[in-house]
């Protein structure tokens, strides 16, 4: 339901804009697109993954003659993960581009510098690749968010592993930003429902590489469990080097860190690696035909394995597709319609068409997303074992719901 509405709301700011004739970003063969990545940072490997996965869907788009006889034109930009470098982009989109809306920026701190350059000029930020709260928090009508929160993950995600575990010492490190941060607070409110607390925290720099001392001084707490509030990079160097101190706890980080890149440039250390994830990741081999068929449709385009972030890119595209096609060719909606719709959509109700991400099989092991009732959030936990390397084989432990927001 929240998402319906949402997809409302967006073909009314399309249906607006047209009606406004000059609209930025809307002509009449053509909507314009824009999307900022990191492609030479840390998460390099994510936004490529979400670059290729929104080309797939614009190249399908455009293939089956637009949308009510429009292309998608997609600019993507590289931030590098710095949020000033996130800014200068989202400049050049909005004011020299004249993108209409901004699509699946990835990053927090990131989307939080660039959104006001965007809010200046009524462009939307559509389903940005962070699950930060501040993405749909406070309330603005341009903001549009998927995801279930870091936060919502891990405050429930939490308590069900410690308990698993019988773990009594949790411990934290995490990136010293926005991100970080919000993986740090949900595991705070999850461990204070228990009537625990951490026992040791630690934070590094964006674009650390040397984790020594964070380990060094979670070892020497005796953490028997640390939630990690970590992407690529910093998970498989923290993890790494906990493992050459002989310091073995149980990891635990959120879907910021559910990618088989853990593994693949990790390798055996990253064995027993937990994450929270909302979204199963494409597998070759998957049992669900329509998986199968997409992950192997993607192989043969891009030469590379889909990923979840594949997928992130792609559905947040046919999203937007969705939306367009519901706003029709003739255009009279009005603007003003577009501002009683709140922005939030919980990371559970996408609205699948052209693939679906099922759970009950026997080689899935996420929380199906497209399935979740309205008003939820659900969420899972993954582990990588050494059986199966590439494949988070042990993978859901279990399922919970979250409080969704109903929109007001």
């Amino acid at each position: 339901m929240k998402l319906k509405l949402n997809l409302i709301a967006v073909a009314m700011v399309l249906t607006a804009g047209a009606a406004m004739a000059q609209t930025q970003g809307v002509s009449k063969n053509e909507i314009t697109l824009g999307s900022i990545q990191d492609l030479s940072g840390p998460l390099a490997g994510f936004g490529k993954q979400v670059r290729l996965g929104m080309m797939l869907r614009v190249d399908e788009a455009n293939e089956q003659g637009g949308i009510n006889g429009r292309k998608f034109k997609l600019l993507v930009e590289d931030s590098a993960y710095d949020p000033r470098r996130a800014v200068l982009a989202a400049q050049k989109l909005v004011n020299q581009d004249k993108i209409f809306a901004m699509i699946g920026h990835i990053g927090t701190a990131q989307n939080m510098a660039a959104m006001p350059v965007q809010f200046q000029k009524n462009v939307i930020n559509f389903f940005p690749v962070t699950a930060a709260r501040e993405m749909y928090e406070p309330f603005h009508k341009l903001k549009y968010s998927f995801a279930a929160t870091y936060y919502d993950q891990m405050r429930l995600g939490l308590p069900i592993l410690v308990k698993e575990k019988n773990a009594k010492q949790i411990c934290a490190m995490h990136q010293d930003d926005e991100f970080g941060l919000e993986v740090f607070r949900g595991a705070e409110e999850g461990l204070k429902s228990m009537g625990m607390q951490f026992a040791e925290v630690t934070t590094y720099k964006r674009g650390a590489t040397d984790f020594a001392s964070q380990m060094q001084k979670l070892a020497s707490s005796k953490c028997d469990f640390v939630v990690m509030g970590t992407i690529i990079r910093e998970t498989i160097g923290g993890v790494a080097t906990a493992r050459r101190l002989g310091f073995n706890p149980t990891f635990l980080g959120s879907s910021a860190a559910y990618t088989d890149l853990i593994h693949k440039l990790g390798g055996p250390a990253m064995n027993g690696f937990y994450a929270t994830m909302s979204t199963q990741h494409p597998y070759l081999d998957e049992v669900a035909q329509p998986i199968r068929f997409w992950a192997n449709k993607y192989k043969t385009k891009f030469n590379e394995d889909a990923t979840v972030f594949s997928v992130y890119g792609y559905l947040i595209i046919n999203t937007f597709a969705n939306a367009a096609t519901k706003a029709g060719k003739n255009h009279t909606a009005k603007l003003s319609a577009f501002t009683a719709i709140r922005s939030r959509a919980g990371g559970a109700d996408w609205p699948i068409s052209a693939i679906s991400f099922p759970s009950n099989n026997a080689t899935s092991e996420a929380c199906r997303a497209s399935n979740t009732p309205s008003g939820v959030a659900r969420h899972g936990i993954a582990r990588i074992t050494k059986d199966v390397p590439t494949r988070f084989s042990k993978a859901l432990i279990r399922c919970e719901m979250a409080e969704g927001v109903t929109p007001n």
